[in-house]
């Protein structure tokens, strides 16, 4: 079992770990202290999977409603993304920086998540009859939230593609 793990590990790189891994590890750590939810795993290789998906979905948040929210309230400086493919081919350290930037928005989008959790825990306590539909809600949740992601990354995908694909430009 803990070769299966090793190697599982080794298989991550940071982002997964900083992206995914540790929000999802803090997550159900932290709701199982603020909530009555309990997500902590006894078996460690089904806590990785387990953990790691819910990093996922807690970044997936970030992504997809908290960042654009802090575009709009807060304006974030945002540079074309053409222009961060370049850029960071000229400079090594814009990727590594992007990730961590991409971390410190999954943690914040965790305790949005937190938050959200521990306000449909108390929606259910005053209006029992909601919980009965608790896993078609999460299920539907589920659903948008990864439909979104695909969208998302498919038009990543694109920007690189047509990047990488452009002549370059004579002008420069």
């Amino acid at each position: 079992m803990g070769f299966l793990m090793k190697e599982l590990l080794d298989k991550l790189s940071s982002y997964n770990i900083f992206n995914y891994l540790l929000p999802g590890v803090v997550f159900a750590a932290l709701a199982s202290t603020l909530t009555s939810y309990k997500f902590i795993q006894g078996d460690i290789v089904i806590g990785a999977f387990v953990y790691y998906f819910i990093g996922l979905v807690v970044s997936r948040v970030g992504s997809l409603i908290l960042e654009p929210l802090l575009k709009r309230f807060v304006h974030l400086p945002f540079a074309p993304y053409e222009s961060f493919v370049a850029a960071s081919k000229l400079d090594p350290t814009l990727p590594i920086l992007s990730e961590a930037n991409n971390t410190y928005r999954t943690l914040s989008a965790l305790s949005v998540v937190l938050a959200l959790l521990k306000a449909y825990e108390l929606l259910t306590d005053h209006f029992p009859m909601v919980k009965p539909s608790s896993p078609y809600i999460l299920l539907g949740a589920l659903f948008i939230l990864f439909v979104l992601s695909y969208k998302k990354q498919t038009q990543y995908i694109t920007q690189r593609v047509n990047a990488a694909t452009r002549p370059p430009d004579a002008s420069r």
